[in-house]
């Protein structure tokens, strides 16, 4: 390369700020994370929920890239994961476990069905086997609307220690769940499918993670998280079938917390 180019080059870098790329890496991984949630693979009866899921912003705000490693924890039926495996498929590497029996059984028929909408998925049953992902080698961990079943069942501890190992020093844990005030009974936690922000706080910290950051991206004033049949009472469940439908329908889908817990650097 000639020296006078090289001086140019040099000098140009000097100029752009750090912040410049930085903004910019984000802005594409944001632009990838939006054709994912509007890409036309996507179940209708899904994306009608995106109202209420705010995926794209979900997303942005754990900060999820395609060329990343990424984790989920208990898929259900899919609803993220239809996402997460085309955003992925190029540059990155998607594992989901789910919980070994018709969760996962459910899951397995829907990847093997209609791969395309999941990608390059590497499907697991939980708990994991022994080497089935490598400890360090993740750099995001996502669990959506699932903390509550493990605090419910008995596995939470358990189940954020192992989120911790698989991740890269310096890697995310982002967590969505139903928010039960934490002026409630702890006691609700055990049926309600609600569970206190403190809850899934102590339950990661305990495992050696750092809360980062919190969001309101997923919140719902509406929701008194009060109900007789607990958080299936809203859509989009609606367990008591065809009674105050509309009133249920009118609060929406649970309110929400939306956490982002870093694994430490060092």
């Amino acid at each position: 390369m000639r020296p006078a180019l090289i001086a140019s080059l040099i000098a140009f870098s000097a100029i752009v700020p750090a912040g410049y790329v930085l903004a910019n890496h984000h802005e594409a991984a944001d632009d990838a994370i939006s054709t994912a949630v509007s890409a036309d693979s996507r179940t209708p009866a899904y994306t009608e929920r995106d109202v209420y899921r705010h995926p794209a912003e979900t997303l942005a705000f754990f900060g999820v890239q395609p060329g990343q490693t990424v984790f989920e924890y208990a898929p259900g039926g899919g609803w993220y994961s239809e996402i997460l495996g085309p955003l992925l498929s190029a540059k990155g590497t998607f594992y989901a476990a789910a919980p070994a029996g018709k969760y996962y059984d459910m899951i397995a028929k829907k990847v093997s069905d209609e791969p395309s909408k999941y990608g390059q998925v590497k499907l697991m049953s939980w708990p994991l086997a022994e080497g089935a992902v490598a400890p360090g080698s993740v750099d995001t961990v996502l669990t959506f609307r699932n903390v509550h079943n493990l605090v419910m069942n008995g596995s939470a501890p358990a189940a954020f220690s192992t989120f911790y190992e698989m991740l890269k020093p310096g890697g995310t844990l982002g967590v969505v769940d139903h928010r039960l005030p934490e002026d409630r009974d702890s006691a609700q936690e055990k049926a309600s499918g609600y569970v206190k922000t403190s809850t899934v706080r102590k339950l990661a910290e305990d495992a050696g993670f750092v809360l980062e950051a919190q969001s309101e991206i997923n919140a719902n004033p509406k929701d008194s998280a009060n109900w007789e049949k607990g958080v299936w009472t809203l859509p989009p469940v609606l367990r008591n079938g065809e009674t105050d439908r509309e009133k249920y329908l009118a609060i929406g889908e649970s309110d929400r917390m939306t956490l982002r817990f870093r694994k430490p650097a060092s």
